[in-house]
C-alpha cells in the first residue's frame, strides 16, 4: 500500500450503516441528529450543540486537510438519515496508529447495531486496509458507559492519562486508553460479527 493511500477518505458501508466522508453539507443533518437526547448536555462528553454544529464540521474538516483526522457521519442506508459521527484521529503516519474517537450517537440508535457495525467497519479498515499495527479508543474515566462498550470490542485498557486535558468547564479530565493489535483483530472481528448476527436475531442490545 502506498502511504499517499493511507488516512485517504473513502465510503465503508454495511447492511445497517453507511460511513461517508463528513462534508459541510452535513452539518444541518448532524445538528437534527445530536438534539435526540440532547447529547452535548452530558458533562463528561464534548459533543457539540447543534449551534456549534457548523464550527464543529468545520474544524473536522480543516483537520483532515492537514491529514490528522478522518471524520465520518454516521448514516442508516434504509432512510439516508444522518444518525451520528465518529473519526479517526489522533494518526501516526509513520507507525500506522489511529484512535477511533470523538463517537456519538443520536439516541434513539444507540445500544442498537448501529455501533458494532461502525466499529467493525473502521477495524476492518484500520487493519485489512491499511496495517495499522494497533487502534486506539480513548474515554472519560467517568463515562462507564463508553468504557464498558470499548471493553466489549474486545480492546484491552493499557492504562490512565491523569489529568490529561481541560474540559470545557476548566475540569481535568482523566483519560482511560485502550487499543486492538493486529494479532487480536481476527478474534474481535468474531465477536463483532457474532454480535451483528444475534442483534438481526433481536437478542443482543448491547
Amino acid at each position: 500500500m502506498s502511504a499517499t493511500q493511507f488516512l485517504d477518505p473513502v465510503v465503508l458501508e454495511g447492511r445497517h450503516v453507511r460511513l461517508e466522508p463528513m462534508e459541510a453539507a452535513h452539518a444541518a443533518g448532524l445538528a437534527q441528529a445530536v438534539r435526540d437526547g440532547e447529547l452535548w448536555k452530558l458533562w463528561y462528553t464534548s459533543v457539540p450543540t447543534p449551534d456549534a454544529m457548523g464550527d464543529h464540521v468545520e474544524l473536522m474538516l480543516k483537520r483532515r486537510a492537514l491529514r490528522t483526522f478522518l471524520p465520518f457521519v454516521v448514516r442508516l442506508p434504509g432512510t439516508g438519515e444522518i444518525v451520528g459521527q465518529t473519526t479517526f484521529c489522533n494518526v501516526d503516519h509513520e507507525q500506522r496508529r489511529v484512535e477511533i474517537g470523538y463517537t456519538w450517537y443520536a439516541q434513539r440508535v444507540q445500544r442498537s447495531a448501529v455501533n458494532t457495525e461502525a466499529k467493525l467497519l473502521l477495524l476492518g479498515h484500520a487493519f485489512e486496509a491499511w496495517d495499522c499495527i494497533a487502534v486506539e479508543f480513548r474515554t472519560n474515566w467517568f463515562n462507564e458507559r463508553s468504557r464498558a462498550a470499548i471493553a466489549r470490542l474486545g480492546a484491552k485498557q493499557d492504562g490512565v492519562l491523569r489529568n490529561h486535558m481541560r474540559m470545557p468547564d476548566g475540569a481535568f479530565r482523566d483519560t482511560v486508553v485502550f487499543s486492538i493489535i493486529p494479532t487480536e483483530w481476527p478474534a474481535v472481528k468474531r465477536n463483532l460479527q457474532h454480535r451483528l448476527d444475534r442483534n438481526e436475531q433481536g437478542s443482543d442490545r448491547t
